[in-house]
């Protein structure tokens, strides 16, 4: 795994381990980084400006997670239409200057090496409760979903994939990044959609201090 990495700075974009994040990339910086990832060991690291600091370019939050491009397609008009699917969360340790129109890191998964194995920590989840909270969510705002299709996901797939569709702000998606653990990352996200049906609002700004 790569010491030094792309970043690509995206608010309210979360990758989780194993998870798939569909991006369009267009602007040319980030054009161009897809285009050398391709050339090189294909992976991006996902990371979140820091919220509520207006600095040029953004600061960068401490922990962001490291994908790989697993799908790629160029359109007509010069995008990069892509999937990542996410490896480790990673560490950012400093900005390297590489000359690239692109941002690097040096990073370290030194914290994150159970991210590396699928299904970890599965056994901590509360799944009934999880489940129970998401269906509250969905009737409190008229959604519907493939329930036969989330009965047959693993917890992890399913943990990672709600928190990853969360419409929650950049404080709540960098919670649920940062959770110690698959568990950890469950009662985040049912403690935050909680506080959101207790509301009564579709808000999905940010309520995490």
């Amino acid at each position: 795994m790569p010491n030094v990495i792309p970043v690509f700075p995206l608010p309210e974009a979360l990758l989780l381990p194993r998870g798939e994040l569909p991006l369009s990339i267009f602007e040319p910086r980030y054009v161009a980084m897809v285009d050398d990832a391709l050339a090189g060991d294909r992976v991006i690291g996902m990371v979140q400006p820091r919220p509520g600091e207006e600095t040029d370019p953004p600061r960068l939050s401490d922990v962001g997670c490291l994908g790989r491009i697993t799908s790629f397609q160029e359109t007509d008009d010069g995008r990069y239409l892509i999937t990542l699917t996410g490896v480790c969360r990673f560490r950012v340790q400093e900005e390297v200057d590489t000359g690239t129109p692109y941002r690097q890191c040096r990073i370290s998964i030194a914290d994150f090496v159970d991210d590396l194995e699928p299904r970890h920590g599965e056994e901590g989840v509360d799944r009934t409760r999880l489940l129970s909270t998401f269906r509250a969510y969905l009737d409190a705002n008229g959604l519907e979903t493939d329930w036969d299709a989330i009965k047959r996901a693993s917890t992890e797939t399913l943990v990672n994939a709600l928190s990853m569709m969360s419409p929650y702000g950049v404080r709540e998606k960098q919670a649920l990044l940062e959770a110690q653990d698959l568990s950890t990352r469950a009662e985040v996200l049912i403690a935050v959609t909680e506080m959101a049906l207790a509301r009564g609002d579709d808000d999905s700004g940010s309520s995490l201090q």
